[in-house]
């Protein structure tokens, strides 16, 4: 049966440029198979010929980019004929090798990640933190274990992931890995972004994640109430060590610090600000955002009560802190003694200030979103809808406003 092979040129729209120029893509039919691909070269919308699949007018740009496609279609009747002069099968396959050879070899997935991986631990301490190196190096060995688990296999070509990959990835991580909603949507995240590099180089035609999604689940977020915190204010403790953690947890309390953030803290980071009083200026690690806080009272106390440290002195730190483990570990035994009943870690801090701290007692959420660090108000947000007290204090004056009313004016019903 003879070989049904049909060359066909079109200007792609969906994949315009910034210049809104398009590119000019080749589709090679044989036998009903497809092999599209790029000819690299772009023209204006307005100056394609669809019917004749070559570009209009004579101009030198035109008879330029016409007289390429015509090489490209030599290409391909020199491909069918050196095909058929090895006597090997007019297929899609054989045309591809042919045509692109090593333009379109084989890119597997694991090398490119563990490229984007090298390139962010070249990074950690400039652009990202060593969490981030971490959280990426954990998917890498999640997307290998899965592989070999699905398809007996510790690498694949990046042309073969698909949609059923994702969504078996997804189901691997939920089961096999018992993985939480958020934990699972996190490692499906940090897929999608090595799939977005192979997007942007052109290494892929389709989007895998394209009619992929999934959801993070809000979480209810942990703080302390104005009548814990004062405990912890007021305990006194027999040891300087869990004094110390005491001291520099309340410091974030007040200042809605994290803990990366308090640590990376020096005397320098403290300046006036535009009311002529002391505020820290400093820059979140995590988002590199800037934050500006006001120093509270309790705030310039622990300052004043750890600057002449030797410690503080010695690493040119405003504060001694411990390692996060080590804190986290001191604030159980922090919560034991003041009877929290409340699995307190040093980052429940940074929620007490944005809700008890300043939201509770009406600070604009614009300021407290300011404060924190925040790039999108709508973070800030979560905080606001856990404060019922709130909204039962704001009501309150309302209730009130229409008691007045009720006394001056007789309603019936």
């Amino acid at each position: 049966m003879k070989t049904k092979i049909t060359l066909h040129f079109y200007a792609k729209s969906t994949k315009a440029n910034t210049n809104g120029l398009l590119p000019i893509y080749v589709r090679l039919t044989v036998d009903g198979k497809r092999l599209e691909f790029s000819t690299k070269k772009f023209v204006e919308k307005s100056k394609w010929s669809s019917e004749l699949s070559k570009m209009k007018g004579t101009t030198e740009e035109a008879r330029s980019i016409n007289s390429y496609l015509d090489l490209m279609k030599s290409k391909v009747l020199d491909a069918q004929m050196e095909l058929l002069h090895r006597n090997e099968t007019l297929s899609i396959e054989n045309f591809k090798s042919k045509l692109l050879g090593t333009e379109e070899r084989q890119r597997m997935l694991v090398p490119i990640f563990q490229d984007h991986n090298n390139k962010i631990k070249e990074l950690v301490g400039k652009e990202y933190a060593p969490g981030t190196l971490e959280r990426y190096t954990t998917s890498l060995k999640h997307t290998i274990e899965f592989m070999q688990w699905k398809y007996n296999v510790s690498d694949i070509d990046i042309t073969k992931i698909d949609h059923a990959f994702i969504t078996d990835y997804e189901f691997w991580l939920r089961s096999v890995r018992n993985c939480a909603n958020n934990t699972a949507v996190k490692y499906i995240k940090n897929f999608n972004k090595i799939i977005k590099i192979c997007l942007a180089n052109e290494w892929l035609e389709k989007n895998p994640f394209a009619n992929f999604k999934s959801k993070v689940k809000e979480v209810e977020r942990i703080y302390l109430t104005e009548e814990e915190v004062q405990a912890i204010i007021e305990k006194e403790f027999k040891t300087e060590r869990l004094s110390l953690v005491r001291d520099i947890f309340l410091f974030s309390c007040f200042t809605g610090l994290a803990y990366i953030d308090v640590k990376n803290l020096t005397k320098s980071h403290i300046s006036y600000g535009i009311d002529g009083e002391k505020w820290i200026f400093t820059h979140r690690q995590k988002t590199e955002s800037a934050s500006k806080i006001p120093i509270l009272p309790l705030t310039q106390m622990i300052i004043d009560k750890y600057s002449d440290n030797p410690q503080c002195f010695n690493e040119d730190k405003l504060l001694p802190i411990l390692s996060n483990q080590k804190m986290n570990a001191y604030l159980k035994e922090i919560a034991d003694v003041c009877e929290i009943e409340k699995e307190l870690t040093f980052h429940i801090a940074r929620h007490t200030f944005a809700t008890t701290i300043t939201l509770t007692n009406g600070v604009p959420i614009e300021s407290v979103s300011k404060m924190l660090g925040h790039k999108n108000l709508r973070t800030t947000q979560h905080y606001a809808k856990v404060l019922d007290r709130k909204v039962s204090d704001d009501m309150k004056i309302l209730k009130d406003k229409f008691l007045k009313t009720q006394e001056n004016f007789k309603i019936s019903i």
